[in-house]
């Protein structure tokens, strides 16, 4: 039997070859068509209003509350910063005054009354005189005395205790104080109950503001900080003038309906002839209504 043997061949199998795949073309940017009608007109009618005199009056008056905002450290309009007294101080009140205590010391009373910044100077001085039914004021009676020679009005107040008794507490605010022509009506302080109720409180201050008006014949003023006079007197007590605490405020934020005539608007004013911070005061009013205040 025969065999026939095929030699094996060397050569590899040809693999056909991929044609090259053709890349498209970029796509050309389609051109703009220019802007919006929409766009237009809104670009057309904001240089109208540029460049209308009303709106260049506003541009002005802007810059210039701008100027003054800065000018005035960022304040609000109509409450600004003098350096003299260190204090910001609204505006539209032209008569200013400070209380005093103990806890100025010892003041010359002259330096007060020069001191002066922009036609703001000290018209009027409120001088605490009493405390409860038994403390006087150690500087009361020099500052009572020394004041009135430099021609600054004065008026004194008493610091109200509510639980002591209001008819002895003003009896002995009138053996300490001589009121005399000239002088502001008296004034109670009351901004604490010392662990009394309100109603009691609203007792106490009523014994003490009938006495002082049967006394005197003048209807005592009523001092008190916005809180406590919100919370505990608003209403008890109208028709008594008003001085209220309200501190570092462009405005004094209360019942419009509220006859205040006092505004305490400041406890860090530095005053001349004083070497201790003092509260700073405003009167509602002008001179003719300040002089009518004053006892005749």
């Amino acid at each position: 039997m025969y065999f026939w043997f095929v030699p094996a061949t060397n050569k590899k199998t040809v693999v056909p070859k991929k044609s090259p795949v053709r890349k498209k073309a970029p796509a050309k940017k389609k051109k703009s068509k220019g802007w919006p009608i929409q766009l237009k007109i809104g670009i057309a009618g904001l240089l109208l209003i540029l460049l209308s005199p009303f709106y260049y009056g506003y541009v002005v008056k802007t810059f210039t509350s701008t100027w003054r905002w800065i000018r005035d450290i960022g304040e609000e309009p109509h409450y600004r910063t003098y350096k003299s007294f260190n204090i910001r101080i609204p505006d539209k009140y032209a008569i200013h005054g400070i209380d005093v205590s103990y806890a100025q010391g010892k003041i010359d009373w002259q330096k007060v009354k020069s001191m002066e910044e922009d036609s703001v100077h000290i018209s009027f001085a409120f001088i605490k005189a009493t405390e409860g039914i038994m403390l006087v004021d150690p500087y009361f009676q020099r500052n009572w005395r020394e004041a009135p020679k430099v021609g600054i009005i004065c008026g004194a107040y008493h610091y109200f205790k509510p639980a002591k008794s209001g008819k002895w507490q003003a009896k002995f605010f009138l053996q300490t104080v001589k009121i005399e022509k000239g002088d502001f009506p008296p004034v109670v302080d009351i901004e604490e109950l010392n662990g009394t109720n309100p109603n009691k409180m609203r007792q106490e201050l009523k014994e003490f503001l009938t006495y002082i008006q049967n006394k005197t014949g003048v209807r005592p003023i009523i001092y008190s900080g916005i809180s406590y006079y919100t919370d505990y007197l608003d209403g008890y007590f109208d028709g008594y003038p008003l001085w209220i605490a309200h501190y570092h405020q462009p405005q004094l934020n209360i019942n419009p309906k509220t006859q205040w005539l006092f505004w305490q608007h400041s406890d860090r004013a530095t005053i001349n002839g004083i070497n201790h911070v003092v509260d700073f005061d405003a009167f509602r009013g002008d001179s003719l209504a300040f002089r009518r205040l004053l006892i005749q």
